[in-house]
């Protein structure tokens, strides 16, 4: 757990991260992790002293089996909605599938960082996709009324609803896949997209990218990678000349 800003704190499950939000006694959960990430979510809600209940919704920023796996659990025990863009919906209810294939990962496994990446996501459920009925899109405009004031900025290209989710007090953006700044299958660490096979549509993630940079932000915390600050601009651009 790393507290990145004040009341704002990012948690690391199999490779993936979600971010936590408090205002008070209230918490806003971005992304979820894997299935097997389950116990691994509760622990951190309870590392900063709260409890599920306490976890007034979760936003996600897109709806691949990394980012999605805790949901089923929050809402059946606790009744958490599941809020995202309108166009990620039916990725989350499994209406529609915008992700890369166990093929595609498997022919890439013979590096053995791969692999033991591979293996370790397996182990954490990634082959079993869960099914998100209760997904739900947000309908306002502008900062949610959630805790932190988070305003969605749909970014698509990694899926269609791929959404960043920015907190204007914290000066902080929660990227999910739009840009990462780490991955197993990446060489080099800073800010970048993902391998092109992950994202639905490669042309768009790379103009999504202007639109992440133009953000007042400066500190990137992704879905996967460790937290980035700087200027976000800067950012966005040093993603962009990483693209053949």
């Amino acid at each position: 757990m790393d507290q990145v800003a004040r009341d704002v704190f990012c948690a690391e499950g199999t490779a993936v991260n979600w971010v936590l939000v408090r205002e008070g006694r209230d918490l806003t959960l971005i992304d979820a992790g894997y299935p097997g990430d389950v116990d691994a979510l509760l622990a951190s809600i309870a590392t900063i002293g709260h409890r599920p209940e306490d976890v007034r919704a979760v936003l996600v920023t897109h709806a691949h089996v990394d980012h999605v796996g805790a949901l089923n659990h929050l809402h059946d025990h606790f009744g958490t909605p599941a809020l995202m863009h309108a166009d990620e919906v039916p990725n989350a209810t499994g209406e529609r599938h915008e992700s890369a294939t166990t093929a595609d990962v498997v022919t890439r496994a013979w590096r053995p960082a791969v692999l033991r990446w591979s293996l370790a996501i397996s182990r954490a459920g990634a082959t079993r996709h869960p099914v998100v009925a209760h997904a739900e899109a947000f309908v306002s405009e502008g900062p949610l009324d959630l805790p932190g004031g988070p305003v969605p900025v749909h970014l698509p290209g990694h899926t269609s609803g791929s959404t960043a989710y920015l907190l204007p007090g914290a000066g902080v953006v929660a990227t999910g896949d739009a840009l990462v700044t780490g991955h197993p299958l990446s060489p080099r660490p800073g800010p970048q997209l993902l391998p092109e096979f992950f994202d639905h549509d490669r042309p768009a993630a790379r103009d999504s990218l202007r639109r992440l940079g133009a953000l007042d932000a400066d500190l990137v915390v992704p879905g996967h990678g460790l937290p980035w600050r700087g200027d976000l601009a800067a950012a966005a651009e040093q993603a962009a000349r990483l693209l053949p």
